[in-house]
């Protein structure tokens, strides 16, 4: 069990958690021992003021010292410590039985990437009574792994289960940069948006051993956690496509308002056209984010190369973007000079409202959009560059 090059490493967080890490250790314990799996055992101790340290070093677990707080800084710490080629990490809270291990590890010999645990029913799994809050089993969890399929394309009937396995090479290439809660979920992100192979295997979730201490996830701050990770790492429903319902919303709007029309008694005039001209102005900035973001998550390695976003640049490049921007600008610039002329022609007195408002309405309009696509093509062009 403390070969320096064992086959697997056991990764457990731990903070204060003196009720449960023995009978998780020995439960581990016991199924490598019974299976003849070179392994060795890692509490990654985050701080523990209680006897979980002296607990785990005298069943001769190793112990490894995480300072910075958080679920997933411990297990980060844990799985950089560990030496074995497989890594499988799970709660000491006894939520999880260890003596499950041989199963993930006959997985990950077949050669899979993750090898993940799911405790709920429609994905083979078994909770016994009271091991999940009535919030975390039919509506947090359901609803983020709904989330995860749809917008990731993950697998995983369980996307917060916290027993699984990947070989120590595979989570390198992840670069895992949660250090809380949602540091689970970003692994199957990441893992899925890179098309990595994925697979389940059922287990027993039982209830939570631990007697002097509640759990530590807290139900709305790590669900908003988690739901915050989701959209950063989907600009397409960040900004991609409420951007893209805005400026439809807007354009439509504008085609009603400008010619001012009436339907069932209801007039759109300049009031409706400053509105649109709005919706168009932000929804056009928040595609203009989604494309930022990809580009930036591309180029740091946080997510794989997408085919559209190459077609669109094989499309669009910094010179086009800089002669659409150059052209709207003029045509803004030339609208609001007609105004300005149609002032002096007034001899700078008062001007019939409706009709001086559409032409400034859509001058600031296009002048402020030629602008963003100048100063924006300048941006992605950079962000480009630093993926080369």
């Amino acid at each position: 069990m403390h070969a320096e090059n064992p086959e697997l490493s056991v990764v457990m967080p731990c903070l204060n958690e003196a009720d449960t890490i023995e009978s998780c250790i020995r439960k581990a314990q016991r199924a490598i021992q019974a299976h003849g799996i070179d392994t060795e055992i890692i509490v990654a101790d985050n701080g523990s003021t209680d006897e979980s340290r002296a607990i785990a070093l005298r069943l001769g677990a190793r112990v490894v010292d995480v300072e910075q707080k958080g679920y997933g800084a411990a297990l980060m710490g844990g799985i950089a410590a560990a030496n074995g080629t497989y890594v499988i990490m799970g709660d000491a809270d006894d939520s999880y039985d260890f003596g499950e291990i041989p199963r993930f590890v006959e997985r990950l010999r077949e050669g899979y990437d993750l090898v993940q645990g799911c405790r709920l029913p429609w994905g083979g799994g078994r909770m016994l009574p009271g091991a999940m809050p009535f919030l975390h089993r039919w509506i947090g969890n359901p609803m983020f792994t709904i989330l995860a399929r749809i917008w990731f394309g993950s697998p995983v009937s369980d996307v917060y289960c916290g027993l699984r396995g990947f070989p120590k090479e595979f989570y390198t290439q992840l670069n895992q940069r949660c250090i809380g809660m949602e540091f689970a979920t970003e692994m199957i992100i990441k893992a899925s948006l890179f098309k990595s192979r994925i697979t389940e295997v059922p287990i027993t979730l039982h209830p939570d051993g631990r007697k002097t201490h509640t759990a530590h996830l807290k139900t709305f701050r790590d669900g908003w956690r988690t739901l915050r990770f989701f959209l950063v790492y989907s600009p397409r429903w960040l900004f991609l496509v409420p951007g893209a319902f805005l400026v439809l919303l807007g354009m439509v709007g504008a085609a009603v308002a400008l010619p001012t029309t009436t339907i069932r008694g209801v007039t759109f005039a300049a009031h409706t056209l400053l509105f649109s001209c709005l919706a168009i102005l932000v929804g056009y900035q928040a595609i203009l984010f989604a494309v930022f973001t990809k580009v930036f998550a591309i180029a740091e390695g946080l997510m794989p190369e997408d085919r559209w976003l190459t077609r669109l640049f094989e499309v669009i490049n910094l010179e086009k973007g800089l002669i659409a921007g150059a052209v709207a600008l003029v045509v803004g610039v030339v609208l609001l000079g007609s105004a300005v002329n149609q002032w002096r022609l007034a001899g700078f007195g008062n001007l019939e409202y409706g009709e001086t408002m559409r032409v400034v309405i859509s001058g600031a309009t296009l002048t402020a959009l030629g602008v963003q696509t100048v100063l924006g093509s300048f941006f992605v062009s950079i962000l480009g560059t630093l993926r080369k």
